[in-house]
């Protein structure tokens, strides 16, 4: 088997941690696994612009982000603060578990687009969330807020990751079910799903274990200067 290919994955991998722009570290990726696979330059110009024409769709999203832009300008983040301010019963870790299981469940039937970074986490979920923690602990810093907004981001990309793979109409699905037919192995899109269900229940259980540790951190914080103050 020929492992040389595999070296696109570390072309990602250190223009990420480089941070590099996304798109010519993913299209430098491409080409160096497809140079290494012994593909000819045109077929693999050709194989890139049948991927891109197949995936346009994902383009989509795009067309949200100047709706998102003018609801920001007219003060949404700070009617998301608000709003969650006055619900006294909703927690940081309630609103972020809620959102982890909606996020999951709108994904296993297909509903990837219902929610995302650019239309839900940046404009509502991520000022919530800070409004949440405030309640918490008032005096919440930079450090702070960066933390909460990429935990609520990671808990977008957890819901929708490990969710999809239980749709069985889904492209990955399609995509694993051929892998596996290419050596040999038979299965079924129903039988790719059921298996997938059980890594996104654990999935869940993780994220809601690792957000409900981070507001008992933030809570025995908000303890430890309260103690400080009244001695």
């Amino acid at each position: 088997m020929n492992y040389w290919p595999l070296l696109g994955v570390a072309v990602i991998v250190i223009g990420f941690a480089l941070r590099f722009n996304a798109v010519p570290v993913v299209v430098c990726a491409a080409l160096v696994s497809g140079l290494l696979a012994g593909l000819h330059v045109p077929d693999l110009l050709a194989l890139l612009g049948r991927s891109f024409v197949s995936s346009r769709m994902l383009l989509m999203f795009v067309l949200t982000l100047p709706a998102i832009g003018l609801l920001e300008r007219a003060g949404l983040r700070e009617h998301a603060q608000q709003w969650m301010a006055r619900l006294r019963s909703m927690t940081l870790a309630r609103l972020l578990i809620g959102y982890l299981l909606v996020r999951e469940v709108l994904a296993m039937l297909g509903l990837m687009g219902v929610a995302g970074h650019a239309q839900t986490v940046r404009p509502l979920l991520a000022p919530m969330s800070e409004a949440a923690a405030e309640k918490i602990l008032p005096a919440l810093g930079d450090d702070d807020r960066d933390e909460l907004r990429a935990i609520a981001a990671a808990t977008d990309n957890v819901g929708r990751f490990f969710g999809e793979d239980v749709f069985i109409a889904l492209g990955a699905v399609l995509l694993i079910q051929g892998f596996y037919a290419q050596h040999g192995i038979e299965l079924t899109p129903l039988a790719i799903a059921l298996w997938a269900l059980p890594t996104a229940i654990v999935a869940f259980v993780i994220q809601s274990v690792r957000i409900w540790l981070y507001q008992r951190r933030l809570q025995r914080r908000a303890m430890s200067l309260h103690s400080e103050r009244g001695g």
